[in-house]
């Protein structure tokens, strides 16, 4: 996801887009202690976006509050 793309959407679908990712990435997490990743880079990405989108919301939230 890019950062065009994260800072069109709005509180609530950062919030939905967030929520998705986290279960994506538990699935991951499960997966791979269960048997070998086909991408074991999909984690580390996961893992990145979910910080984009973080900042992004927070960054979003302080914007409304001033």
């Amino acid at each position: 996801m890019k950062q065009t793309e994260i800072s069109k959407l709005n509180l609530n679908d950062l919030e939905v887009k967030i929520s998705e990712l986290k279960k994506k990435l538990f699935d991951l997490r499960m997966s791979s202690y269960v048997s070998e990743l086909e991408n074991p880079i999909q984690i580390r990405n996961t893992r990145r976006i979910i910080a984009r989108l973080k900042t992004a919301k927070t960054k979003l939230t302080k914007d409304l509050i001033n």
